[in-house]
């Protein structure tokens, strides 16, 4: 409708004047001086022009209007479209008002939301509100405000320069207003008329009420500006006089008269300060004389007290007329004030009944009655109103005396009601001002209460009820003119209290007299006990009249005894039957109400139901010297037959006196206790009973006949007051276990688990008649109840501590079953009741969960804490969290209600309710965070994302249902709703948030229960924004802007782009808009149809860091957080903050603020305490608080850059170059500057922390306060909403109430400070050491993300070693022990290893580099012993973080780089090298020690965190125990046998999952099982050590390899190289199959030929085997091969080469050994025949590759494109493998047959049994490999080789696949280079030596070339495997013969042209190689020419 055109807003608009008012008034908060100044300036006019407000229509501002744009007093613009001028004229011209005030009215701007487009109906809509704001411009220039606001007050004479002058136009316009007619418009319609004239009567009562407070203290009371008020009040007759009065005939016209009427009879009484009265005064007082009726008598009498007090001045007068005989009297006469007062006294006069009615009927003093009539009075029962009638009673009282006052009782009526019928914030002051000044000015002011005295104790009631009055408590909770507002309830005793309380007691304490009835015949006769003086002529005036002295001692009621000859004056009835003294006798007035008690207590026991008297029986001795005791009877007391009011006084008194005041309550007591028993108290030898056996027998009582009498009305009263008083004895400690006590043993109050108490029926009566007096205080007894019971926890009696939580479990029972879930659908008679009582409860429940919080386990009241945490949150109902979420959802609109009709208390009561039910959801959103429950969405969450009727009345039922959640984001922005109820709110919102996305699955969303996300959202900026706006809330709606952020992606994206994602937003960046024309979409400007987002907020907030890094560091750290957590979702907002990642300007201000100077650490001791804001603080608090802030910037800025780094990198294009983003390149100076890096990274690294203070208070609370502990304090407050300072961890306010009870302790209240003191230091520290971790967090963040960027610059390298060897030395020398200790030192080791991870390796290390990184290696030794922070602790789970993972990598990069060092020449010295040597062996020692725990830890669970740690320690050993490194191998050894980690390591391995199907979604997840792999690791590496493979054998590595959870698939030959439960991988039961083979070799290989038979073991175990191996061994050419399939035929052939490698000669050979071997040798030459075949057809290979895994998957598939086959990286890896698998199988063979025997012995000696190639040339697949099969093989392995050394050494074959691990380092010349020269090599000596052994057997066989070869399987024995002569037909001499000679030159031939052609191939190898090799090529042709060409 208006759009600004700067994004400030109009307070015109905003703030109307109604709120204006109450910001004036006090009735909201939350508003600075400052901005109240803001809100006044441009409203000047207004508020000064009392006719015309809002001015007269214009033609200077109907054309501003017209022209579209206008500025406003305020300077904003505004916008006005040409549709909306229409409204603006019309509202103008029918309230005839300026057109710019008709333009600012708010309902005109949300005009639209009437859904009208007539100007009639948006007229009726906004005339309500027109007249609503021109009474609330009026209210706001009261000058009574202003002096509540002290730049304010400054405001006032530019307002009102003239005060006289200003009343003159008051008087003035009111006037008019009574004469002005009705307009000629409205005379037609009489609705409204009626309401044209009760507008205009309501202006006249609101004009009076300005004219009220400008007499009250502004203007001066001159005397015509006197005489003009009184001309103005006469001639309207009291305001009576109206034109338009026909109009004003119904109830609420009648109350405006009325109400008018109270307010002149005030003014005119307010007004008569006549110093300065002179000629007009004669003309009043005519005035005043001719009206002496009723209506008139209160200014009747002030005038007569002005004349008395002018005496001199009438008495010049000659002649006065008086109205009532108009008879004339001369000045010997009475004077005239005189006169006067008794006219005004006059019954017919009415004068008491007037002031009464005013005092209890009227608006102005009775705020029930102005709510309950809708009273136009803007503040109802104003001080000022009750102190100008306490003026005119203190007249009447000195002008007649108060004995002579016709009406005593009314009069103590009227002073009852005007002193203790109001509030008590409106009486305190009058009360102490008449205690302090009037008490002391004279006898007649303090008359009324020698009166009341002398009449006591015969009259108990008028005293006692003056005296309840003057205390200053106000009325009680159960007076009809209660308003139940509780508003100040809670706030302590105010002073003005205090001064009333210690006055009434010490009154009453010290009574100087007591009076009497006594009989006539008493005084006769020959036992009298009185005696009558006679008259003495000159006797002393003090004591005038007949006098009485008693003969003999009298006991009197109280205890005290009254001394014979006591001195007696007679009051009244000389001559009657009866008499009244009063005697001269001092004693205490509380002795007599404690004997009123006693004796209604003994009087209700002896009502038995019979009529015969009950006398108490007492055994005490009797006499005739006995003193005379009266009972309360025998003096005369008036007391009627079963009424309980005196017992009701009685007690209203004693809980007025006592209420939130203990000291006082305490003087109470002793005073009650002191001196004799009281007379009621008959039974002698017991004690007399004390005040609360006294209440609670009168309570039980009570409640008893409640019970008994169903159909009466209770004794609600009685009932109250006896609750109340038990309530207000709990406060002393004296008294509170008496309390208990009988409670505990009366059911009567909360019931049992067996009966209903009688409370349930009395309340049951409450809610007939809809008051809820007894409601109420019995809440208020459970909740002093349980604040007593904290403040009192005491371990040294567990009895009564569980006493008590018994009787609260009784409660708590009794208040949620009866009151909690049910008062919402109670009758009310005053609204505030429902409010209080459901704060109450709110209340009560928010204090019990805050100081038992259910989730810490050593805490008091378990019980208790539990069963309201299940009601309200684990076990709710809907009926728990009713009234909660109903208080939200109704709460909005009705407080709107309540503020429409100006019943401020009643607002007040639902603001303070709607306080403690947020706060209570808060709670119970929080603790099911920190509870097992988090997944699941609690019925408070549901109930609040479910959509709810807004309102809670009939009418409201019709509205359209609304959502919780967005009402509670409306009291965010609300102004009305004071400052607590929007942090509440706005807290509730994060808490709810955070709550929703820990749902599983996700239950709802903030964003999906908003009813307009934008404007909420706009409206939180707009706060954030607004430096008005409280701090507090501020901050709590950045927290919850950073949450949403965090957890909500659709809130998120608003916040952070000001806007919703659209389909739109990819394709076109344009704005929609409503238009559906397209032209017109481009006409729209971002500016106007985009609002702010927090991004702009933070970013023009971040321009003026420095001003808020000095003046509020705190809300900086929010903008901070927020930012951070937008980068931490940088991806998903990529877009938004593009501009802001390539601002130079924003990252250069993020750089500065990271390396602004926080300054030096401050002092956290606590001495001394200041109050800031009304809470005790350290003095310390607020440097500690800025520190910490201001820390937590610079982490949060370190933190974003870090962020940024890792956006860029996870966004770039993988096949670009990393470029450096701009948040790098202003960083990269600070980085690249040595001396400016090493100091912002030594300010990262220091830490505050002091175990020395949780200590020292750990020990002073287990020395003097047993039971308490630092646990039970811990805050439970979320970590993103505490404030740093002295509450930040541990809670004070908790602490001081759990001190409470040990105070009580002389010796022990020292200390207790000292504890508190304390505490206050211990949360400074942990402010501190939190922030100072956070900062060390965040650099070794912004570190690892640099790495990319800084670890190739060697320059920077040297600078990170320094700072790393720097920082290291500081952890080495910590000192410090403990868990939070190990958390920081964690932090620390953390930024150490991002330190060496941007370091990294390197193979040319400087010497300054090496200098440092040995330094390094010093202080790390240091410390893995250190003891402060063992690793030993981390490892064994003992700390709440552990550190040892951050430590063992740091060892790793040591260890790691130190094997370089060491392998490169003179890189180290000898010094530096004996450095290394003590980390190392520390290394050892620890990860041995850690493996023993790990492994017995892993014996009992799988854990996947014990596999991390496994995995980390055997890596570390793995480096360490290396022969390069640490060459002392015995030493770990001999430490892995103390600690038997070998064998556990095989008994784990025995005992685990190898595969993992035991877990199957952790396999999935993982792909590899828990502890295996590394198992297998740690075999490993102690196979690979001579001495460590010995101990590892004989530990039973065998049996645990033979006996496992794989063992039975692989003897049964089923392991497959994948599982079809996790497709995709490889199968772990193959890859543990593979590492066992391989370490099996590798023990074999290790120990050599001295293997103490473990190769006859291991035979056994390939028996075992067998069938697994003889499948990997069976391998064909028709099947497919896959990577694992090939490793698994390399592991066991290389197990093979092992066993023959190491076997024993054949003289001492084991047949086990000899017959594996021999069946190896069988399968082996089947598998090289399809292996060579496999060989010399490649593409017949690749076809037969079969991909395992996903990479391996791609793999195959990118290269298939590749038309070259070798080319293929996959497929000439594969080769190279095959190469070097042919080359192993034929060493294993040349092993077996002994093929060197065969070179070097004699023929003789050949082991010719071993020649099993048969020697002819065919190569058939089907048979085993033969000579030729060898030969085709030597051919195409010289083939590769010939292709390989024509290329240059390191000349890449295949480039590197990154994506298989197998094939991860590329593949080069030299590595093909020597594997095909080993075996070309290989099959050479094999065949030359095969064929020889063929040719020199005796009987030389045909070759089976024609049979199949049997298959044997390889557990048969030897003797089992056939012949040749027995499968075939023997052949003659002669064929073997020619077959001899034939194969002699065929074969020869081949192998000497083979050898020929392969001599210089080798010989060139040796320069590809780089070294030379021996040359067997003449060697073996030398061999082959001599035994097989010419045999000799």
């Amino acid at each position: 409708m208006m759009s600004g055109e700067s994004s400030k807003r109009s307070n015109l608009v905003d703030i109307t004047y109604l709120q204006l008012h109450a910001t004036l008034s006090g009735h909201l908060e939350g508003v600075s001086i400052d901005q109240l100044l803001e809100y006044l300036n441009p409203r000047k006019a207004q508020l000064s022009n009392v006719q015309a407000p809002f001015g007269r229509p214009s033609d200077a501002s109907r054309e501003k209007v017209e022209s579209g744009s206008v500025t406003l007093a305020d300077g904003v613009i505004l916008h006005i479209e040409d549709a909306d001028k229409e409204f603006v004229f019309a509202i103008s011209t029918k309230f005839q008002i300026d057109q710019l005030q008709s333009l600012v009215l708010p309902p005109f701007r949300r005009g639209r939301d009437f859904n009208t487009t007539m100007v009639a109906e948006l007229l009726d809509a906004i005339t309500p509100f027109y007249y609503s704001e021109r009474l609330s411009v009026w209210r706001s220039s009261y000058p009574y405000f202003a002096p509540k606001k002290t730049s304010a007050s400054a405001f006032l004479p530019q307002l009102i320069p003239d005060g006289e002058k200003f009343a003159g136009v008051l008087l003035q316009e009111y006037i008019r207003k009574t004469q002005e007619a009705l307009p000629s418009s409205m005379r037609e319609t009489p609705k409204l008329a009626s309401q044209w004239a009760k507008q205009n009567a309501k202006e006249q009562l609101v004009l009076l009420e300005v004219l009220f407070w400008t007499m009250w203290g502004y203007a001066p009371c001159t005397g015509p500006l006197v005489e003009q008020i009184f001309g103005a009040a006469y001639s309207t007759n009291l305001g009576s006089l109206q034109r338009n009065e026909t109009l004003l005939l119904d109830e609420e016209g009648v109350q405006l008269k009325q109400d008018c009427a109270a307010l002149w009879i005030l003014i005119t009484i307010e007004v008569l300060e006549l110093e300065n009265l002179s000629e007009p005064g004669e003309r009043i007082h005519d005035m005043v004389i001719s009206h002496g009726d009723s209506p008139y008598t209160c200014i009747y009498l002030a005038w007569a007290f002005v004349l008395s007090r002018l005496a001199s001045t009438i008495s010049e007068a000659t002649e006065l007329t008086l109205p009532q005989s108009g008879r004339t009297y001369s000045k010997d006469r009475e004077p005239v004030h005189v006169l006067m007062s008794r006219t005004c006294l006059d019954p017919g006069a009415g004068l008491f009944g007037l002031i009464l009615s005013l005092l209890t009927g009227s608006p102005l003093f009775v705020t029930a009655v102005a709510w309950r009539t809708g009273s136009t009075v803007t503040d109802p029962n104003a001080i000022a109103f009750r102190s100008v009638l306490k003026g005119l009673l203190t007249a009447l009282i000195e002008l007649v005396p108060v004995e002579l006052i016709p009406d005593f009782d009314t009069f103590v009526e009227i002073w009852i009601a005007l002193f203790g019928r109001s509030e008590s914030q409106s009486v305190a002051g009058i009360c102490a001002q008449f205690w302090q000044a009037d008490w002391q000015h004279g006898i007649a002011r303090r008359a009324v209460f020698d009166v009341a005295r002398s009449r006591f104790p015969i009259q108990v009631k008028p005293l006692l009820r003056l005296l309840r009055a003057m205390t200053a408590s106000g009325y009680l909770d159960s007076d009809q003119l209660s308003t139940t507002d509780h508003s100040y309830e809670g706030q302590g005793l105010t002073e003005e209290r205090d001064i009333c309380d210690r006055h009434v007691f010490y009154y009453l304490d010290k009574l100087p007299t007591f009076s009497q009835v006594i009989p006539v015949n008493a005084c006769t006769g020959a036992h009298a006990l009185y005696e009558r003086q006679p008259e003495r002529y000159g006797s002393s005036s003090s004591s005038p009249g007949l006098t009485y002295i008693n003969l003999r001692p009298i006991k009197l009621p109280g205890g005290t005894t009254l001394p014979a000859r006591s001195v007696g004056t007679l009051l009244s009835g000389d001559g009657g039957d009866f008499i009244v003294v009063c005697w001269q006798h001092e004693h205490s007035g509380w002795k007599v109400i404690l004997e009123i008690l006693t004796d209604f207590v003994n009087r209700k026991r002896m009502h038995v139901g019979s009529s015969n008297a009950y006398q108490d029986v007492s055994f005490a001795p009797r006499g005739a010297n006995q003193v005379k005791t009266l009972g309360i009877e025998d003096i005369g007391m008036e007391m009627a037959e079963g009424d309980d009011t005196l017992v009701t006084d009685a007690l209203d008194l004693i809980r007025s006196l006592v209420q939130d005041n203990p000291l006082q309550a305490e003087q109470l007591v002793q005073s009650l206790e002191a001196g004799d028993p009281v007379v009621a108290h008959t039974m002698t030898e017991a004690q007399p009973p004390d005040m609360v056996q006294l209440t609670t027998t009168i309570l039980e009582e009570a409640l008893s006949r409640s019970e008994m009498q169903t159909r009466s009305q209770p004794r609600t009263k009685l009932i109250t007051s006896a609750i109340s008083v038990l309530a207000a004895l709990l406060a002393l400690p004296s008294y509170s276990n008496r309390v208990w006590l009988y409670i505990r043993s009366t059911t009567a109050l909360f019931g049992s688990d067996k009966k209903t108490g009688f409370t349930s029926v009395a309340l049951a009566a409450e809610r007939a008649t809809g008051h809820y007096t007894m409601t109420l205080a019995l809440i208020h007894l459970v909740q002093q109840l349980f604040r007593e019971a904290c403040s009192s926890i005491l371990p040294d009696n567990p009895k009564l501590l569980q006493l008590k939580e018994e009787v609260l479990l009784r409660a708590a029972r009794f208040v949620h079953t009866e009151i909690w879930v049910e008062h919402l659908g109670w009758k009310y008679a005053q609204l505030g009741d429902r409010f209080e009582i459901g704060r109450r409860v709110a209340s009560f429940y928010v204090e019990v969960l805050e100081h038992a919080p259910p989730m810490i386990d050593a805490k008091p009241f378990l019980k208790l804490s539990q069963s309201i945490a299940d009601a309200l949150l684990f076990k709710a109902s809907m009926s728990t969290i009713n009234p909660v979420i109903t208080s939200v959802n109704s709460g909005a609109q009705l407080l709107h209600v309540l503020y429409t009709s100006r019943r401020f208390g009643d607002a007040r009561g639902l603001i303070f309710l709607l306080e403690a039910h947020l706060s209570l959801m808060r709670l119970i959103l929080n603790y099911k965070q920190c509870s097992n429950a988090i997944a699941k969405p609690s019925l408070l969450e549901q109930a609040l994302c479910s959509r709810a009727i807004h309102g809670s009345t009939t009418q409201d039922r019709q509205r359209p249902k609304v959502d919780s959640i967005d009402i509670l984001a409306s009291f965010v922005r609300e102004r009305d709703v004071g400052t607590v109820v929007p942090l509440e709110a706005m807290r509730v919102l994060s808490s709810l948030c955070t709550s929703l996305s820990s749902s599983q699955p996700s239950y709802s969303t903030i964003t999906g229960h908003l009813a307009n996300p934008e404007v909420t959202v706009a409206a939180l900026i707009r706060i954030v924004q607004h430096p008005y706006d409280e701090p507090s809330l501020r901050n709590a709606v950045w927290n919850f802007i950073s949450l949403a952020v965090d957890k909500e992606p659709a809130l998120a994206n608003l916040f952070v782009s000001g806007r919703f994602r659209t389909p739109f937003d990819g394709a076109n960046r344009g704005l929609i808009t409503a238009s559906d024309k397209p032209g017109e979409q481009q006409t729209e400007t971002p500016e106007k149809s985009k609002s702010a987002s927090a991004i702009d907020v933070a970013r023009d907030m971040l321009t003026n860091w420095k001003e808020m890094w000095n003046l509020n560091p705190q809300l900086l750290a929010s903008v901070f957080r927020f930012l951070h957590i937008v980068w931490q979702h940088g991806l998903e907002h990529k877009s938004a903050i593009a501009s802001l990642r390539t601002d130079k300007e924003f990252w250069s201000q993020i750089i500065l603020v990271t390396s602004e100077e926080v300054g030096p650490c401050p002092e956290y001791d606590t001495d001394t305490f200041v109050t800031l804001d009304g809470v005790q603080h350290s003095s310390l608090h607020e440097l500690i608080a800025t520190h910490s802030y201001r820390t937590m910037v610079k982490s949060y800025a370190v933190h974003i850059i870090g962020q940024d780094l890792g956006i860029h990198r996870q966004s770039h294009n993988q096949n670009q170059l990393l470029q450096k983003p701009q948040s790098f390149a202003e960083m990269e100076a600070l980085f690249k500057s040595p001396e400016q890096l090493a100091d912002l990274i030594s300010d990262a690294t220091p830490n505050s922390y002091d175990p020395r203070l949780h200590d020292q208070l750990a020990q002073e609370m287990q020395s003097h306060f047993p039971g308490l502990s630092l646990e039970q304090l811990r805050s439970q407050e979320p970590i993103e909403e505490r404030e740093f300072g002295d509450n930040f961890s541990f809670s004070v306010s908790r602490l001081r109430t759990r001190l409470q009870a040990y105070r009580t302790k002389e010796e022990v209240a020292e200390v207790a400070d000292l504890v508190e003191r304390k505490l206050h230091s211990i949360n400074m520290n942990m402010s501190l050491a939190h922030t100072q971790a956070a900062l060390t967090d965040s650099w070794q963040f912004l570190l690892r993300q640099a790495i990319p960027y800084l670890r190739n610059d060697q320059a920077i390298r040297s600078s990170i070693l320094s700072i790393a060897a720097s920082l290291s030395f500081d952890i080495a020398l910590e000192q410090r022990s403990g868990d939070m200790m190990a958390t920081m030192h964690g932090t620390r080791l953390s930024l150490l290893l991002a330190l060496l991870e941007v370091a990294w390796f390197s193979t040319s290390d400087k010497a300054s580099e090496i200098k440092s990184f040995v330094e390094l290696v010093r202080n790390v030794h240091n410390i893995i012993v250190s003891e402060a922070q063992p690793p030993a602790k981390s490892f064994l789970g003992t700390l709440t973080v552990p550190f040892h993972r951050t430590l063992l990598q740091i060892v790793y990069f040591c260890s790691r780089h130190c094997r370089s060092l060491l392998q490169r020449p003179k890189a180290l010295v000898a010094e530096q090298r004996l450095t290394i040597t003590p980390m190392i062996e520390a290394t050892l020692s620890m990860v041995i020690d850690a493996l023993q725990i790990i492994f017995e830890s892993a014996r009992g669970r799988l854990d996947i965190e014990l596999d991390r740690d496994m995995e980390l320690l055997v890596a570390v050993f793995e480096q360490c125990a290396r022969k390069d490194l640490y060459s002392a191998s015995t030493i770990w050894l001999t430490r892995c046998q103390e600690t038997n980690i070998i064998r556990a390591s095989l008994d784990l391995y025995t005992h685990i999952d190898l595969v993992g199907l035991s877990d199957l979604p952790l396999l999935l997840s993982r792909k590899q099982p828990l502890y295996a792999p590394h198992l297998l690791l740690f075999h490993m590496v102690l196979a690979s050590s001579p001495l460590a493979a010995e101990r590892f054998a004989s530990e039973g590595a065998l049996p645990a390899y033979s006996n496992n959870s794989i063992s039975a698939a692989i003897s049964s030959g089923r392991i497959d190289v994948a599982l079809p439960e996790l497709p995709g991988e490889r199968s772990p039961a193959h890859r543990a199959y593979c590492f066992m083979l391989s370490i099996v070799a590798n023990v074999i290989a290790t120990l050599g030929r001295h293997n103490h038979y473990f190769d006859s073991e291991a035979s056994g175990f390939i028996q075992l085997y067998g069938d697994q191996i003889s499948r990997t061994l069976s391998w064909t050419i028709g099947e497919s091969i896959t990577l694992p399939l090939l490793e698994e035929m390399e592991q066991v052939v290389n197990l093979f080469y092992a066993i023959s490698n190491s076997a024993p000669t054949s003289a001492q050979s084991s047949p086990a050994v000899d017959k594996v071997l021999r069946v190896f040798a069988t399968h082996s030459l089947q598998l090289l025949q399809q292996l060579n075949y496999a060989i010399t057809h490649p593409n017949h290979l690749a076809s037969l590759l079969e991909p395992i895994t996903s990479e391996e998957r791609s793999q195959v598939e990118k290269e298939a494109a590749s038309p070259e086959l070798l080319a293929r990286p996959l497929i000439a890896h594969m080769m190279h493998r095959l190469f070097r698998l042919s080359s192993n199988i034929i060493n294993t063979l040349i092993t077996i047959s002994r093929a060197e025997a065969v070179l070097l012995d004699t023929q003789e000696e050949w082991p010719v049994s071993e020649a099993l190639i048969v020697p002819h040339s065919k190569v058939v697949l089907g048979e085993p490999a033969s000579m030729g099969t060898l030969l085709e093989l030597a051919n195409c392995t010289l083939d590769i080789l010939r292709d390989l050394v024509s290329r240059p050494a390191g000349q890449s074959i295949t480039r590197a696949v990154a994506l298989i691990k197998p094939l991860d380092d590329p593949l080069d010349v030299r590595q093909g280079v020597i594997t095909a020269r080993r075996n070309l090599e290989s099959i050479l000596v094999y065949s030359i030596t095969q064929l020889a052994m063929w040719l020199s057997k005796p009987e030389f066989d045909v070759p089976p070339s024609d049979t199949e070869m049997e298959e044997q399987s390889m557990d048969a024995p030897k003797s089992d495997v056939p012949s040749a002569k027995d499968r075939r037909t023997a052949r003659s001499s002669s064929l073997a013969e020619r077959l001899r000679r034939g194969m002699t030159g065929e074969m020869a031939a081949d192998l000497q042209s083979l050898l020929t052609k392969s001599k210089p191939i080798i010989l060139s190898s040796n320069t590809i190689t780089g070294k030379e090799s021996i040359d067997l090529t003449p060697i073996l042709l030398h061999f082959l020419h001599e035994h097989i060409i010419t045999p000799s």
